[in-house]
């Protein structure tokens, strides 16, 4: 089956050649297309220092790109999101490679403030298309083994986030500092299709009926059974939460860790920006396990946000990247567990369509509370917002905690 034949929702020719690759390497491949665009994603980091000084914008200059690449992702799933449902696993990823190559050309090609916000846009689609795409089929390939799944579904997407700084950092040494990132990148990219294209892709989960692809591919409210709702909910806002965090590490945060650590070394700083979601993608690899796992690592959270507050105006580099680290580690454990939970709880025909609704009130939290913060440091300075932005983000981590501790008492507890 073509990927244009796949797009269209037209069967396939019979015996037209095409490779049936191991359900390994399948994993494999929808592992590493989200993993790789999320790279790309955020080479950009350690670079907004090096383009505020060549294009000439302020901190909101860079939130802005930041949160472009964020609606965008918001905005591509809500309309694909649900896609791969009805077209197939693998013409979602292809298409998402395709939009994530034209992207990655605009912005490293960008010589001012909108052309890098076009760039990011055509990141975020990439992503979003390939996000619902990636972990759908991950599920699809391990049926019986729905938690590793959503392990390696996390471990892709956090490790891909965590990797983009570090790779960033690095690439920007060559010549060309800010375009050399991404041509390499596109390299990767284009490698990764060929397979794409030769794979011998399996049918649609929820093909639609003969004319009626179009309202299929309509966007739509993810239903949810009653029972569910409030597991979709307590991993939705616990994403809000924590992608703020997240959404800060990858923006304002070199900055401000450079100021901490007295330093100006992009790789560096790349590096810095990556400890709190490469602890998160390393926690995956854990099997820890437990009833108040959850609301142990929620709380863990809020205090080392706090501590990072604190490791600035300490002006303390041990303590910020200790804190880093135990922010990583309290998010990662939650997350994967209310997660997982979402995951087991929906039927595998409406897979993508509600882990990208998870992912929708998740990826705000990259969105409103770190554009926030940008306005702030431009009027306040950069460590009065942060600490503004920690007490906040430390509350409501608290609050979900308690939420967390009483989904999870056992029956006939009174409280």
């Amino acid at each position: 089956m073509t990927v244009l034949q796949e797009l269209a929702m037209r069967p396939a020719p019979a015996g037209r050649w095409s490779w049936n690759a191991t359900v390994a390497t399948r994993l494999f491949l929808a592992g590493t297309v989200i993993f790789t665009l999320l790279v790309g994603a955020n080479l950009a980091t350690p670079l907004y220092p090096l383009l505020q000084e060549r294009i000439g914008f302020d901190s909101v200059g860079v939130t802005v790109a930041f949160t472009a690449y964020v609606v965008a992702l918001i905005g591509g799933l809500v309309l694909f999101g649900h896609w791969s449902d009805h077209i197939g696993r693998r013409a979602a990823l292809v298409l998402a490679v395709v939009v994530g190559l034209a992207g990655g050309f605009v912005f490293g090609t960008a010589d001012s403030l909108p052309q890098l916000v076009a760039g990011r846009s055509l990141q975020g689609l990439a992503v979003a298309i390939g996000t619902g795409a990636s972990a759908a089929a991950l599920r699809d390939l391990m049926p019986s083994r729905p938690e590793w799944a959503s392990r390696f579904t996390l471990l892709s997407s956090s490790g891909g986030v965590a990797a983009g700084p570090v790779i960033g950092g690095l690439l920007s040494l060559l010549p060309e500092h800010t375009q050399a990132p991404f041509a390499v990148h596109s390299v990767l990219l284009l490698g990764l299709l060929v397979p794409l294209l030769l794979l011998d892709a399996r049918p649609a989960i929820n093909p639609a009926p003969a004319g009626q692809g179009r309202s299929y591919l309509r966007p739509r409210r993810p239903a949810l059974a009653r029972s569910a709702r409030g597991t979709f909910w307590l991993a939705a806002v616990t994403g809000f939460v924590s992608f703020a965090v997240f959404g800060f590490c990858l923006s304002l945060a070199p900055g401000y860790f450079a100021q901490i650590m007295q330093a100006d070394s992009r790789p560096l700083i790349g590096l810095l920006a990556a400890v709190t979601l490469g602890c998160s993608a390393l926690s995956q690899l854990l099997s820890l396990r437990g009833r108040f796992l959850v609301p142990a690592g929620l709380l863990l959270l809020g205090v080392s946000v706090l501590l990072i507050a604190a490791a600035g105006a300490l002006e303390s580099p041990l303590l910020l990247v200790l804190a880093s680290i135990s922010a990583g580690l309290g998010q990662g454990a939650a997350f994967r567990v209310v997660f997982n939970d979402v995951a087991g709880a929906v039927e595998p025909s409406r897979h993508a369509q509600v882990i990208s609704a998870v992912y929708i009130v998740t990826y705000l939290g990259s969105a409103v509370p770190v554009l926030g913060l940008g306005l702030a440091v431009k009027f306040w300075g950069l460590q009065p917002s942060v600490t503004g932005f920690a007490i906040p983000i430390a509350a409501a981590c608290a609050v979900l905690a308690l939420v967390a501790h009483r989904r999870t008492r056992p029956a006939g507890v009174v409280p």
